[in-house]
């Protein structure tokens, strides 16, 4: 970013300009096992800024969904240390801010990310604001006050608390610790297509069944295959199969309609975590979904919860959003999904926090 202040540029959004990455497959094989065992391929001068940090996130299990389905992998970010896949974004993020000198941020989230901020932010010593929407659930509240962040409720939608954000942002002269805006973040969450390439042997799945609201698991993975594949160590992308619910579904619309991508209004949904009515990195999801020749689904808002209960009958709890993805999942496996394919499905947030 040009400064530590700016949060975008004059047009558009930030985005991180090419940088020389490597993939020591040896050295990775004996580093402890986090997901900083691929420091060659993160954004960092000192690449051991991260070690007053790090949690000792990363490298979540990938196991079976079921034995009767042994090539439909889920990836359990749900046991990150604050509880969902924001970890990865949020530990490079914040490590980033504190190479930077930066001593007090601000992020906007409906619940997660600002979970995460505010645990890293903690961890390195780091002034922390959270604005949520009023109707965030009681747990994840606790959660980020526990880690000692300020909490700013703001009556509204998802899209009126981000603005808030912004406009506290520029008001006092913060650092925008925006898991949207701040492509930081996304070059942590590649860090889940590292994983799954080293825990599939080195190999790449055939497909990603990942939820969609701002995009910022679905692009984090896109670009870490894109990584992998530019350094010659894979030689294809998975395709990406992004998931969205059905009360609110603008990129899901905009790629059905081979439109470009415009608000909706969020008429409300359980899987709150992907309830984004205007993403601001729409275009580049779909443009990911594209290049991959993936597709994007719909959660059946009446089989979330089912799918939730069934998830903790194979011994997955998890929350609403993430149950989302495998209701979709159920839905469209037909179409979607071809036979004996390598599938991988993330399960994104543990169900304590609902």
């Amino acid at each position: 970013m040009p400064n530590t202040y700016q949060w975008r540029p004059e047009q558009g959004i930030f985005n991180i300009k090419p940088y020389p990455i490597a993939f020591p497959k040896d050295q990775i094989k004996n580093r402890e096992a986090t997901m900083w065992r691929y420091k060659e391929a993160l954004p960092f001068q000192d690449s051991e800024v991260y070690s007053s940090i790090t949690l000792g996130e990363g490298l979540t299990p990938l196991v079976r969904l079921d034995h009767r389905e042994p090539n439909i992998l889920v990836k359990m970010d749900y046991l990150m240390p604050t509880g969902s896949f924001k970890d990865r974004g949020a530990a490079v993020l914040i490590a980033k801010a504190k190479e930077m000198g930066v001593s007090t941020v601000v992020a906007d989230s409906s619940g997660n990310a600002g979970t995460s901020i505010a645990g890293y932010c903690a961890r390195a010593k780091i002034g922390c604001h959270i604005y949520v929407p009023e109707s965030t659930s009681e747990r994840k509240l606790s959660q980020i006050k526990a880690h000692g962040a300020e909490v700013h409720k703001i009556s509204g939608t998802r899209e009126e608390t981000a603005q808030a954000a912004k406009e506290a942002v520029e008001s006092k002269g913060l650092f925008y610790a925006s898991h949207v805006y701040n492509p930081f973040f996304y070059e942590g969450t590649k860090t889940f297509a590292f994983e799954i390439w080293e825990q599939l042997n080195f190999t790449v799945p055939d497909s990603l069944i990942l939820p969609v609201g701002n995009g910022t698991l679905l692009l984090g993975a896109f670009i870490g295959f894109k990584n992998l594949k530019d350094a010659g160590v894979i030689s294809k992308l998975p395709r990406i199969i992004g998931v969205q619910a059905e009360p609110c579904a603008p990129i899901t619309r905009a790629y059905h309609c081979q439109a470009r991508m415009e608000p909706i209004t969020n008429i409300g949904t359980q899987a709150e975590g992907i309830a984004i009515a205007n993403p601001a990195r729409g275009e580049q999801v779909l443009s990911a979904i594209k290049e991959t020749n993936g597709t994007i689904i719909t959660a059946p808002e009446a089989n979330i919860e089912s799918a939730r209960r069934e998830l903790a009958q194979k011994g997955f709890y998890v929350e609403p959003t993430t149950a989302a993805t495998y209701a979709a999942y159920k839905e469209h496996q037909s179409k979607v999904v071809k036979e004996n394919e390598v599938v991988i499905m993330s399960l994104c947030g543990s169900g304590l926090k609902k």
